[in-house]
């Protein structure tokens, strides 16, 4: 992995057009300004997190803190933002040849005023295992020693482990990711906030923007980007392995937003009928040549919504964000979960909250999952064609949540390949997901944890049809007169195709999906075969063909 530290004199500059551009080299500048104090470690960042103004030092111990490099008496940390308390995507802006100019004065007039200030420099690595791990760096100002702390967390901090894994680690022609932030710095027609990235050079800058998940997802945005290039699925999604004696060992992958039940399916127990080994529950990635699979970040980032007060989940907890505070019967600080105090209450928690949990998966990956909440469909299909299957993870149908600011949680929204953080065109990934599932092998299913109709699909009926999967006794059946799709008939969730209703409604949302596709223009335009496999759908499931 190429640095921006050490380089030979005749490397730096033009020479070498990946670590030193306008914009990356504006960011990189204020590094090594002398305003600016280095953080080398957790218990460091513990410390100054505890003790910044508006911190609430909660009650709650950390579990087994010495194992994670922080003070034997560290207590879960919780730090509220304000107004805004999620992701806002209408605040980003990817820099291209026509805005460079623009952006990058905005950027040297933000790191101007950012030498009034203590900054403070933390690094970490993102991506688990030698086959990727690449280099992040953090630049924040004094006042966000939360968010330090949170970040160093969420990602992996530089122990002597890691660094000779990072040693011996595969190198890419590429740059150590850079974010530089500063909550409190506002642009002039930015009243929510601005986050810049340039992707070509793995750098970002978030101004006014206090969400830990922005430094989170910005972050690991980047990561993705680089993997993506070096022949890597970027998924966002959560990954586990499903063991049972005198099988092999079956990889399935969970995509869905916030709120769709991608954690539940994740972590799910099973009843002890496997051995569950969890990769995570959020960021990892394929590789598309053997299809081992590689963590992002050790460390979970959470709503706390589902997770009263007493949860023994809670023992888990490193940090909280935009989440209340009471005192309980034994005058105890002890955080209000359950979304009182506002949406989208968040939390950090450490690897420990899976109790058997790997980096890296060498086995090969099986099967695909997208979760849809989509009433038409019954609880489970099978897609059997890859450009389709490719396809149906592009127009990824969900409701919205409070994860995002904003947003209308009654509107069916598409999100392809349930990542709303790329920043590289979606052709790139319908392309990869596509090579899993034509040249690879790998299975497609999409899952609907919402209604069919106006009936829940609870969660055991969901756990049992992945057993069902995992198992290789999952019954199928022609979806209707549907091409390309089966389906598993469940008591209660039978589709009628000769319902006029229910047909219309069905072929209404396939309608909808080839709609968004035809919509998406620059660089969220997908092949003409990806509008193709919808079409050919649609026609195959006319109730009047002749």
């Amino acid at each position: 992995m190429a640095t921006t530290s050490k380089l030979p004199r005749e490397k730096i500059g033009k020479s070498s057009p990946k670590l030193f551009s306008r914009i990356r080299t504006t960011l990189e500048t204020v590094y090594h300004q002398n305003n600016v104090l280095r953080v080398h470690n957790l218990e460091e960042a513990y410390n100054l997190a505890k003790n910044s103004p508006g911190t609430i030092v909660s009650d709650l111990p950390v579990y087994r803190p010495e194992d994670m490099g922080l003070p034997a008496d560290a207590k879960v940390l919780l730090f509220n933002d304000g107004a805004i308390t999620g992701r806002q995507a209408q605040a980003r802006r990817l820099i291209n040849d026509e805005n460079r100019e623009e952006y990058a004065k905005i950027l040297r007039e933000a790191v101007y005023e950012s030498r009034y200030r203590m900054l403070y420099h933390a690094t970490c690595v993102i991506g688990l295992d030698e086959s990727f791990t690449v280099k992040a760096h953090l630049l924040i100002p004094e006042g966000f020693e939360n968010t330090l702390y949170s970040w160093m967390l969420n990602f992996q901090t530089m122990t002597d482990e890691i660094k000779a894994m990072y040693k011996d680690s595969k190198p890419f022609d590429e740059g150590d990711i850079i974010l530089y932030s500063d909550p409190d710095y506002f642009v002039e027609g930015f009243d929510s906030g601005l986050s810049l990235f340039d992707r070509e050079h793995n750098c970002a800058a978030l101004l006014g923007m206090r969400y830990f998940g922005e430094h989170k997802k910005g972050s690991l945005t980047m990561a993705w980007s680089i993997a993506s290039r070096q022949n890597f699925t970027a998924c966002h999604g959560g990954l586990k392995r499903l063991t049972r004696s005198g099988k092999d060992p079956f990889v399935m992958g969970v995509f869905g937003l916030s709120g769709s039940g991608k954690s539940t399916i994740t972590h799910a127990k099973h009843e002890g009928k496997y051995d569950i080994t969890v990769l995570h529950d959020d960021a990892f990635i394929i590789n598309n040549d053997d299809l081992s699979t590689v963590s992002m970040e050790p460390s979970y980032f959470d709503k706390v919504q589902d997770y009263p007060t007493k949860s023994s989940d809670n023992r888990f907890l490193l940090t909280m964000q935009n989440v209340g505070a009471t005192r309980d019967e034994d005058g105890l600080i002890v955080p209000i979960t359950e979304d009182i105090r506002n949406g989208n209450g968040r939390a950090v928690k450490s690897m420990f909250w899976t109790p058997d949990r790997k980096y890296a998966f060498k086995e090969k990956f099986n099967a695909l999952f997208w979760i849809m909440k989509d009433d038409p469909l019954p609880p489970v299909l099978k897609v059997e064609d890859p450009t389709l299957a490719s396809t149906f993870g592009a127009t990824l149908a969900t409701k919205r949540t409070s994860a995002e600011h904003g947003a209308d949680p009654n509107k069916l929204a598409f999100s392809p390949y349930a990542n709303p953080f790329r920043l590289y065109p979606l052709e790139q990934d319908f392309k990869r997901f596509k090579d899993l599932f034509e040249n690879h092998g790998v299975d497609c299913y999409i899952i609907n944890t919402g209604f069919f109709g106006e009936k829940k699909i609870p969660p055991k009926v969901t756990l049992s049809i992945v057993e069902k999967i995992a198992d290789g006794t999952l019954a199928l059946k022609p979806f209707g007169p549907y091409e390309n799709l089966s389906y598993s008939p469940i008591e209660g969730y039978d589709p009628n195709f000769d319902d006029k209703t229910y047909h219309d409604n069905l072929t209404k949302r396939m309608q909808g999906r080839l709609d968004f596709i035809e919509a998406q223009k620059d660089e969220e335009v997908l092949p003409k075969e990806a509008h193709k496999a919808l079409k050919n759908l649609i026609k195959s499931g006319e109730r009047d063909k002749k």
